[in-house]
C-alpha cells in the first residue's frame, strides 16, 4: 500500500478505535466504578503486551527510562483518573469532544520543545479545525444551566489533555532509541501499578467478582483495543510524521464518536455538529497538506 494511504489510514483506524473507547467507557462506568475499570483495563494490556513482546522477542532499545516512566505515568494514570473522574461531574458527550480536540493544539505546542516546527499550515490547520470544534461543542450545548460540577468535571478533562499531549511528546523522546511496541510495553506496567492504589479506593476491588459479562467486554474493549492496538499504532503514526501532525488524529475522534452514539447509544447529532465535523476534517486535511508536499522525511515504523 503507498506511504501516502497508509499514514493516513493508520490514523483513521487509530481514531476509530478512540472513539470506540468512549463508547465502551460510558457503558462500562455504568456498572462498575471508574477507577477500578481503568485500573484492570490496563493490567489486561499490559500483559497482552508483555506477552506479545516475549513472543516476538522485541528489542525494548536502549538509553534512559526517564522519558517512558514518566510517559506511563501520565498518560495511563493521571490521564485516565482525570477524565474517568471528570466524566461522573460532567457528561461524556463533553469529553468526547473537549479531550480529543484539545490534545493536538497542546501537543504541536509542547513538540516545539524537541525540536518540531509549528509552521504557517500547521498553524492554520489547527484554527480551522478548532472552529469545527466549536461548531460541534456549540451544537450539542443544552439550554440546561451549566453547574459548578459540570465545569469541574470539564476542566479535570482539559487536564488530562494535557497529560496527553506530553505523553505524546515523552514518547517521541523515547522512540529515538525505542520502536513504538517497546515504549508501550514499558510504559503501560508503569501507568498500571500507578493505578492500582487509586482504584483501591472505591471499592477494593471486592466488587469485580460480581461485574456483568456487559462490563468486561467493554473492559476487554478498552484494554486490547482501546489501549494495545490503538496505543501501538498511534506510535506507529508518530514515528512518521512526528508528534504534532499525529496529535491530529484525536480531531476525527468527535465525527467518529457521534457516528458510533448514532449506532450504538441511539443518539442524534445536530446538524450542525455534522457542518462541524466536516470542518474539522478540512482542518486535518490542511495541517497535514504541508506534509506531503515538501517532501518531509518520514522514517519508517517499526510495525
Amino acid at each position: 500500500m503507498p506511504r501516502s494511504v497508509l499514514t493516513p489510514l493508520a490514523a483513521f483506524i487509530t481514531a476509530l478505535a478512540w472513539s470506540g473507547s468512549w463508547i465502551t467507557g460510558k457503558l462500562a462506568v455504568a456498572g462498575a466504578p471508574p477507577l477500578e475499570i481503568s485500573t484492570v483495563r490496563f493490567l489486561i494490556a499490559a500483559v497482552v503486551l508483555v506477552v506479545i513482546t516475549l513472543a516476538t522477542r522485541a528489542d525494548l532499545g536502549r538509553g534512559g527510562l526517564w522519558p517512558v516512566a514518566l510517559a506511563g505515568v501520565l498518560g495511563y494514570c493521571v490521564y485516565n483518573a482525570f477524565v474517568f473522574v471528570g466524566l461522573t461531574m460532567a457528561p461524556a458527550s463533553d469529553g468526547a469532544l473537549i479531550v480529543p480536540t484539545t490534545i493536538p493544539v497542546l501537543t504541536a505546542l509542547a513538540a516545539t520543545f524537541v525540536g518540531e516546527r509549528l509552521t504557517p499550515m500547521k498553524v492554520t490547520g489547527f484554527a480551522v479545525a478548532s472552529i469545527g470544534v466549536a461548531l460541534v461543542i456549540v451544537a450539542g450545548q443544552t439550554a440546561e444551566e451549566i453547574s459548578s460540577r459540570r465545569l469541574i468535571g470539564d476542566v479535570l478533562m482539559v487536564l488530562g489533555a494535557i497529560c496527553w499531549a506530553t505523553y505524546t511528546v515523552l514518547g517521541t523522546i523515547a522512540m529515538r532509541t525505542r520502536s513504538p511496541l517497546a515504549v508501550v510495553t514499558i510504559a503501560a506496567p508503569i501507568g498500571a501499578l500507578c493505578l492500582i492504589p487509586l482504584g483501591f479506593l472505591e471499592n477494593g476491588y471486592a466488587d469485580i467478582p460480581g461485574w456483568s459479562a456487559a462490563v468486561w467486554l467493554n473492559v476487554l474493549y478498552l484494554a486490547l483495543i482501546g489501549s494495545v492496538a490503538s496505543f501501538i499504532l498511534f506510535y506507529w503514526v508518530v514515528r512518521r510524521v512526528g508528534a504534532g501532525v499525529a496529535a491530529m488524529t484525536s480531531y476525527f475522534v468527535p465525527v467518529l464518536t457521534l457516528v458510533l452514539a448514532v449506532v450504538f447509544l441511539g443518539d442524534r447529532p445536530q446538524p450542525l455538529q455534522l457542518v462541524g465535523g466536516l470542518v474539522i476534517l478540512a482542518g486535518v486535511r490542511l495541517a497535514t497538506l504541508r506534509v506531503a508536499r515538501v517532501g518531509q522525511p518520514m522514517p519508517e515504523g517499526a510495525a
